[in-house]
């Protein structure tokens, strides 16, 4: 019988693997052949594939590439994150609360004075700012020689009033000389904490914000004790701006001084203005008056400030010459000025509370020098001492810095 081309018989399909009955496994590497010159079947050897070695290419990272995708992964998380945390807080799981609607300011837990000591906005988010990290509006005080001699005449009138606790600021137009006792350090300002409101009062005026005649309606809210006499007016009275900045200096009423710091925005909205002015420790607090001495400063930035009146890239002369004017007419003659001669002329506000005197101004004398000086003194509850104190200080400072006596 004859097979077809190609059709193997059994014994040649059986010599395709040889099994070994000792071994128990079959034997790959060897198959048997027919050899047709000699008859029968020869073991012949299986040639090995030759094996494809795999080579790992390194991949080279475009960093341009790697920047650009860490960047979007930086924005999308921030613009993702937040509202997903917001939302994931407000399930049933995490936040099971009733009122849903009602959200928690985080921002302002964690920094809860930050909504009125801001001076800066970054996509309406408020910021604070530090004064040191912008120039400041204000002009430094240039600083010279130390007047050792004037201060060491002081320290001995310190001696001579022992429960009294003073800050002391003395700087003269001419060459810069200045006299400094304990005048970095913080004091309650009484009602000399109107000196920046007033000069915030004439900066937004200037801005646009409202005129110097506008006027205002006195509602109950404004009314407060205190020095001043529009606490006794009836309720709706109107005032123009200048009215009431004219009693709020000349007679440092506490009513026109809420006024008109309302009118400006507020407390914070004068903090935010003192951080851009330059003055690092000047904070308001309270509303007037401040009783508990709250509101503080230090000799040397109220000295700083009365000497920018004068500035006139911080004010136009329109404002100069009505802060002058202001600040010409106060009424309370008995602290730093009863230490002055008759024809020496004084611009200045006063400050007076039960645990704090205080008097700071600029003086003008007769052969055209000018000095600027601050007093402020703490005392036991109402003590006259303080008062004598500033008014012998003024004395001496006068004496040193205008005619040479020691």
């Amino acid at each position: 019988m004859t097979l077809g081309r190609g059709f193997r018989t059994l014994p040649q399909l059986a010599g395709k693997y040889q099994y070994s009955y000792e071994r128990k496994s079959f034997n790959k590497t060897a198959y048997t052949a027919p050899n047709r010159r000699h008859g029968g079947y020869k073991t012949q050897p299986i040639k090995k594939q030759p094996q494809i070695r795999r080579v790992k290419v390194k991949r080279r990272v475009n960093p341009f590439l790697a920047l650009t995708k860490f960047a979007m992964a930086i924005v999308l998380g921030a613009a993702v994150l937040p509202y997903s945390y917001q939302h994931l807080t407000q399930t049933t799981i995490f936040n099971p609360v009733k009122y849903r609607s009602i959200k928690a300011d985080y921002r302002q837990i964690l920094s809860p004075t930050l909504n009125y000591m801001s001076n800066e906005y970054f996509m309406n988010q408020p910021l604070r700012v530090s004064a040191e990290d912008k120039k400041p509006l204000m002009q430094p005080l240039f600083e010279s020689d130390r007047m050792t001699m004037l201060e060491t005449r002081l320290n001995q009138l310190m001696q001579s009033y022992k429960t009294i606790s003073p800050s002391i600021y003395v700087w003269e137009y001419e060459n810069g000389k200045y006299a400094n006792i304990n005048a970095d350090e913080l004091y309650p300002t009484a009602s000399i904490i109107k000196i920046p409101v007033l000069i915030e009062m004439f900066r937004s005026i200037e801005a646009g914000q409202f005129k110097l005649y506008d006027r205002m309606t006195m509602g109950e809210y404004y009314r407060t004790g205190g020095s001043g006499s529009l606490q006794f007016k009836p309720a709706n009275s109107e005032y123009s701006l200048d009215t009431l900045a004219r009693h709020m200096i000349e007679e440092s009423d506490n009513t026109s001084t809420n006024m008109i710091m309302s009118k400006i925005g507020g407390k914070h909205s004068v903090n935010r203005s003192l951080k851009n002015w330059g003055m690092k420790k000047t904070r308001i607090e309270n509303w007037l008056p401040d009783l508990g001495g709250e509101n503080v400063s230090t000799a040397r930035e109220l000295s700083v400030m009365l000497y920018n009146i004068n500035n006139e890239s911080l004010l136009n002369i329109n404002s100069r010459e009505s802060i002058i004017d202001y600040m010409s007419h106060v009424k309370n003659n008995r602290l730093i000025q009863a230490g002055l001669p008759k024809d020496a002329q004084f611009i200045h506000k006063t400050g007076d509370i039960g645990s704090m005197l205080g008097d700071a101004g600029i003086v003008y004398a007769p052969n055209g020098k000018r000095y600027v000086v601050t007093i402020l003194a703490k005392r036991p509850y109402n003590s006259p001492q303080g008062k004598e104190f500033i008014v012998e200080a003024s004395k001496i400072i006068y004496d040193y810095v205008i005619n040479g006596k020691v």
